[in-house]
């Protein structure tokens, strides 16, 4: 590693790395400090190989040996651990919405260490570019060596620079990682906020150390990714993120301006069940207000709230009984949900599987959009300083 990292002066860079290197580092990366025959015994490789591996990683900079001695059963005398070095350097998270930047500080171990936010005036490129180089010379004032930033947002994205397409915010072959690099002079990694919750969630979160892995998030969206050996199943099709618009899960449900008549998109997403309840009570209520009201059985709203999850329900079955994951995450705005009508997501669910099948390993958690900001950190931390996964 050399260079400073504040705003306007060069970032520090990390040497490319090896497939072999790349997968050392990120079992002490995702572990936490691990001895070196537990390193070589997951990656199964010989003591010798991993000792060759893990030197030139020490004299980067990126990997240093534990002041602890940890002791691993059968293998002589305790040894000192490797870990990953997190001083001094940080990086920044952002998570872009309609109307807002959220930012968040992120150590090496995607541990946050501090947020912060900016309303948007305008959703206007330069605009937005702005903002976000507010947040982070704020962040900067406090942690001066920042190595990079990453950006989550909804919409196409194109070689980690380039949004092809957000109708979250009406862009358009925007070089948004370029606007930001700009202004910043630090290296910058765009990426779909969705594509960079799942790595976050893989590597640190809900999915760490699972060899199958699914989530799912209701919110302003609905989002699936599954996780297969570790890494995200990808797909080239350009267009496979309207899938959920036409994920029929009751072809007698709701129509909505959004989605196909009770597709995933018209049941579940927050605006849908917001233009339900409108629909029927001539009335506007937010979603939070809403799930209040279905807990205290108001009809229209326990109308709308039931169907949403009969509907999350089937969906949960269908990824249960065709993906086969350890475990499914359930994330995002919308899964209050889950605290009004869980029963009924799960009456549905046992009803759509084989009465003798496991129960689902159903994980639910509560996010707000700096949990999408983290993601968007980890993605930079892959990115700029792991290197893109080349393969053996």
């Amino acid at each position: 590693m050399n260079g400073s990292s504040s705003p306007g002066r060069p970032a520090p860079s990390w040497r490319p790395l090896t497939p072999a290197e790349r997968a050392v580092a990120i079992e002490v990366l995702t572990n936490g400090p691990t001895s070196r025959s537990e390193i070589a015994r997951r990656l199964g490789m010989s003591g010798g190989s991993l000792t060759r591996l893990a030197k030139p990683l020490i004299d980067s900079g990126l990997l240093l040996e534990g002041l602890t001695p940890v002791a691993t059963a059968g293998q002589g005398r305790p040894g000192r651990p490797l870990d990953i070095v997190t001083d001094p350097w940080h990086f920044v998270g952002l998570k872009i919405t309609a109307d807002t930047v959220y930012g968040v500080v992120s150590t090496l171990k995607s541990t946050v260490v501090r947020r912060e936010d900016r309303k948007l005036g305008s959703p206007e490129p330069d605009a937005v570019a702005d903002a976000a180089h507010s947040i982070v010379r704020s962040f900067a004032e406090e942690f001066p060596h920042l190595a990079g930033i990453g950006v989550g947002l909804g919409g196409q994205i194109r070689e980690r620079s380039v949004v092809v397409d957000s109708p979250y915010l009406g862009w358009q072959e925007v070089p948004f990682a370029s606007l930001l690099e700009q202004r910043t002079g630090l290296p910058v990694v765009v990426e779909n906020d969705f594509a960079a919750l799942v790595e976050a969630e893989t590597w640190f979160g809900a999915g760490r150390g699972l060899d199958r892995f699914a989530i799912l998030t209701i919110g302003a969206g609905v989002g699936y990714g599954l996780v297969i050996g570790g890494e995200p199943v990808r797909t080239s099709d350009e267009h496979y993120s309207g899938t959920a618009e036409r994920w029929i899960l009751d072809p007698n449900g709701p129509l909505t301006p959004d989605g196909e008549r009770g597709s995933a998109t018209s049941l579940l997403t927050v605006q849908s069940i917001e233009y339900q309840v409108r629909a029927a009570t001539g009335t506007s209520a937010g979603y939070e207000e809403i799930l209040r009201l279905a807990g205290r059985g108001d009809p229209a709203a326990s109308r709308v709230i039931g169907e949403a999850a009969r509907g999350l329900g089937i969906l949960i079955a269908h990824i249960a009984n065709f993906a086969l994951p350890e475990k499914i995450l359930l994330a995002g705005e919308g899964v209050g949900l889950m605290d009004v009508a869980g029963e009924t997501v799960f009456e549905t669910i046992a009803a759509h599987r084989n009465p003798r099948a496991k129960p689902v390993n159903l994980e639910t958690k509560v996010s707000d959009f700096h949990d999408w900001a983290r993601g968007a950190a980890v993605l930079a931390i892959q990115v700029l300083v792991l290197g893109e996964d080349t393969g053996d």
